[in-house]
């Protein structure tokens, strides 16, 4: 399952990008470019926290094909 990003120009210029299915995964950035990029390493690294501490995880499917 794709995560979707949402982006957002501010008034004042500022770009929002955020991954709703991950609360909190939000930032703020100059160019929407940057936003998008900060956004996906943000994501990355949540979901690598919840790996490592046992935490559930939103489904994922293809990400990972476990082989004998």
């Amino acid at each position: 399952m794709p995560f979707r990003v949402e982006v957002e120009e501010e008034a004042a210029g500022r770009w929002i990008a955020e991954v709703p299915d991950l609360p909190g995964v939000m930032v703020y950035a100059q160019s929407r470019d940057e936003a998008i990029a900060r956004v996906q390493v943000l994501s990355l690294r949540v979901l690598a926290d919840r790996l490592e501490n046992g935490e559930a995880l939103p489904q994922m499917d293809g990400v990972f094909a476990v082989v004998a």
